[in-house]
Formats: structure tokens, C-alpha cells, sequence
């Protein structure tokens, strides 16, 4: 594990000093870059974006929060940002520096007037994991084993400031400009504050959890009130092992499809039943085990998307088989969605089409079939080739604005996440018919 952390930069002042010396960095890179060009001096495009890879990262993993929230997002989204910063951001999904144990004592008691080993029989002053928003400490009660989730301190405060102060470098990297992502930034927005707020996150995994009792080889965490606030969350800790540890042991292809199975359920059963979901399928936030032919523990509902319900008619029209075929019909739907516009010259409208046509008849082919085999890597490896291939198209590359509803980022987001860890895992399910 690294270092642990003794401080964070928490004030406005101190986050603002160590993003203007990023964006500094950033810039540096840019000129030392072109200046080496100018000379006759190697220095490839992929060499700059490595170095500013590199450095963005280093702040965002000292930052902790909510930019670091954004990275693990990007991370997902691989086709959003050039190879060398989704490489250095994927390490955000697994491990970030931990706080040392003087803050995490202080945190419980600013939270609760005691320390945390006053409250428990047992705590372990050292995290067990640390992710963007918190850390995680293995603690004992009564003979139980729980979890207790410490967040770093003025994580909540410096959302909306980090926002704005990382704003400008996340924007010249995407070439994108403030007003054409505002929507989707306020979307995101919203979604990190929430992951702020235990106290939400302790009512929305109860509530999950009770709706999802009738699915099968699914597992929860109970939550625990009396030692949770809204900045420390305690539950049951859950057995299993992550994606990477779990594959590594070696389960059966059997044992991998009932776990696929689950994670599949538990995902269609959410959006099609509860109009909400868990938003944030990285492989850190499930727990896996071979008992019972495959169990699927589930953890962290800080991040849930509550799907208002012409978000999900108009979501589940354009993935139908029938949509695919008929443009008339496609391209009602997109208008409705914001991707067509009126004002949309007829060559840009044609291309809009057809590159919604094909997107969706891949994306949506695991709902349009009874099984999906989802351990043969070609269909990730197509999705992937298709987003390249869009941000090769010269036309496309001109097309930079975001279009679509705000609503999607997390739709989009959960579906590719759910279908990566589907892949990773290499199991065949039963999708069904939407």
C-alpha cells in the first residue's frame, strides 16, 4: 500500500494552489514539447500526454474527493481521453493513498465525541482499502466483523470548487468549451454530492437491499445507524474477493456464469423494476466467492441513479430491435433525446444516423438475444474499436459538443461498466428480451 497521507489540502486556497500548479505543469509540458519539436528533438504527442497523464493523476490522487471521482469515471470511459491518461487513471478504480491513523481518529472524534476504539471491540488503525472518497477500516463488535468507512476530510466543502478548478484543464485536454458541457457537469456534480452523504448512502443500500431480497446468489451488507454519520459509514463486512483476486483463484465456468447471472439480474431488475440503479460497477465495489456455485456480494450505493421514467421509455426504445431498422422512427427518438437538432445541416443529420445506428445495434445486442456469451473479449474489444473509429471520423472529430440528455452519463456509464465486469469475468447469461 503507499504512504499513508498525514494531510490533505482541504482549503479552497490550498486546492486552488495545487491545481494552479498542475495546470502550470500541464502547460510546462506543452511548451518543453514543442520546443523539442522545434529543434528537431524527439518528443511524440503520445510522450506529451504521458507526462501530463501523469501529473494530472498525481493531483487528483493527492486531491482525493471528488476530482479523483471524476478520474475513476474517465477511467471507464476510455474513449473519452487519449491511451496514456486512461492507463495512469485506471489506477484510480483500485488504490489510492490512505490517511494515516491520527486523521481517522480525529474524524470519529469530531463524528461521535470518542474514538473509534472506544466505540468498537476492535479496530484496525490502518485501512484495508482506499478509494476516492473514503477508506475502509476493519472493525469488531459484539463479535461481528464490520466495515467502517471513513471519508476524507472536506471531501463534501471542495466538490463544487474542485469542479471549477479543474474544470479548465479537463477542458483544454477534451477540447471541449464551459457552456457545451454544463448539463452533464451539473449532473455530475449532483451524483459526487450524494456520494458525500453516508447518511443517503446507509438509506439507499437498506432500501436496495430490501427490494432485491427475491433475486438469487445476491448478498448485502446490513448497515448499522448508531455508529454511522454523514461522513462515517459502518456495515457488515461481506466475504469474498475482488475481480482480479477471485479470477485469479481459478473458479469454474460454471461458478463464473451463476455470478454473471446475478450481476446481470441485479442490474435489469433495478432499471426495469426500480427505475434506480447502482451506478458505479467498478470491480472494487463487489465481492465474489465460490460458495453455493457462486455468490455476489454488493457494496457502496453512494452512487445511484434515480431513472425518471421517460428517461427510461426513451432508453429502452432506442436499444429495441425495431428502432434499428426504422430511421423514421430512430431518428424521433434521437430528436427527443437532444442528439438530432432542427437547426442540424441534412449532411450532419445523415451522419448522426447512420453512426447511431450502427452504436446501437452493438450496444444493444446483448439485450436483443436469449444468451449472451460475454467471455469472448470480441465484443468488448468492438466497442472499444467502434469508439476509436468515431473519433477518427474527421466529421465526428468536428462534432466535439456533447449531445444528448444528462440522464445518460450514468446509463451509459453503468452499462459499459456492468458489460466490462461481464467480460472480465467471462461469463455467459441469460439476457432475455427487453
Amino acid at each position: 500500500m503507499d504512504e499513508p497521507q498525514t494531510s490533505l489540502p482541504t482549503t479552497k486556497v490550498a486546492r486552488a494552489a495545487r491545481f494552479a500548479k498542475t495546470g502550470f505543469n500541464v502547460g510546462t509540458n506543452y511548451i518543453k514539447h514543442y520546443a523539442k519539436k522545434a529543434v528537431g528533438a524527439e518528443s511524440t504527442t503520445e510522450d506529451l500526454h504521458a507526462a501530463n497523464a501523469a501529473e494530472l493523476y498525481g493531483t487528483l490522487s493527492e486531491m482525493k474527493g471528488s476530482v479523483l471521482k471524476v478520474a475513476q469515471m474517465l477511467a471507464m470511459e476510455k474513449n473519452m481521453l487519449p491511451t496514456a491518461y486512461a492507463e495512469q487513471f485506471a489506477q484510480a478504480q483500485y488504490s489510492t493513498p490512505p490517511l494515516s491513523g491520527p486523521l481517522v481518529v480525529k474524524a470519529f472524534r469530531d463524528a461521535f465525541g470518542k474514538s473509534p476504539f472506544q466505540l468498537f471491540d476492535e479496530f484496525e488503525p490502518e485501512a484495508r482499502q482506499a478509494a476516492s472518497i473514503g477508506q475502509v477500516h476493519l472493525a469488531r463488535k459484539d463479535g461481528k466483523a464490520l466495515a467502517v468507512k471513513v471519508q476524507y476530510p472536506g471531501v463534501a466543502d471542495s466538490i463544487k470548487s474542485d469542479i471549477r478548478l479543474v474544470k479548465p484543464i479537463a477542458l483544454r485536454i477534451m477540447g471541449l468549451n464551459e457552456a457545451q458541457v454544463r448539463p452533464y457537469l451539473e449532473e455530475v456534480e449532483t451524483r459526487l454530492l450524494e456520494e458525500t452523504d453516508y447518511k443517503l448512502e446507509l438509506r439507499r443500500g437498506q432500501e436496495i437491499a430490501a427490494e432485491c431480497q427475491g433475486l438469487q446468489h445476491l448478498e448485502f451488507p446490513a448497515y448499522y445507524p448508531e455508529f454511522s454519520t454523514a461522513r462515517i459509514l459502518t456495515m457488515d463486512w461481506l466475504p469474498g474477493q475482488h475481480l482480479k483476486e477471485f479470477l485469479a483463484t481459478n473458479p469454474s465456468q460454471e461458478v463464473r456464469n451463476q455470478i454473471g447471472q446475478a450481476l446481470w439480474d441485479f442490474y435489469q431488475f433495478q432499471f426495469n423494476t426500480l427505475h434506480r440503479l447502482h451506478a458505479d460497477p467498478h470491480p472494487g465495489n463487489f465481492l465474489m466467492r465460490a460458495d453455493h456455485g457462486g455468490t455476489l456480494g454488493v457494496l457502496d450505493f453512494g452512487c445511484v441513479k434515480d431513472v425518471p421514467q421517460d428517461v427510461y421509455q426513451l432508453f429502452t426504445a432506442l436499444l429495441a430491435p425495431e428502432t434499428i431498422a426504422d430511421e423514421a422512427r430512430l431518428a424521433e427518438l434521437l430528436t427527443h433525446a437532444g442528439v438530432l437538432r432542427p437547426t442540424d445541416a441534412p449532411a450532419m443529420r445523415a451522419l448522426y444516423l447512420r453512426t447511431l445506428q450502427v452504436s446501437l445495434e452493438l450496444v444493444g445486442r446483448p439485450f436483443r438475444q436469449p444468451t449472451f456469451d460475454f467471455g469472448d473479449p470480441a465484443y468488448m474489444a468492438a466497442l472499444y474499436a467502434l469508439g476509436d473509429d468515431l473519433m477518427a471520423d474527421p466529421e465526428l472529430r468536428k462534432q466535439r459538443e456533447p449531445r444528448g440528455s444528462e440522464h445518460f452519463i450514468y446509463l451509459n456509464r453503468t452499462y459499459v461498466g456492468l458489460f466490462a465486469l461481464l467480460t472480465e469475468l467471462g461469463a455467459a447469461v441469460k439476457t432475455g428480451m427487453m
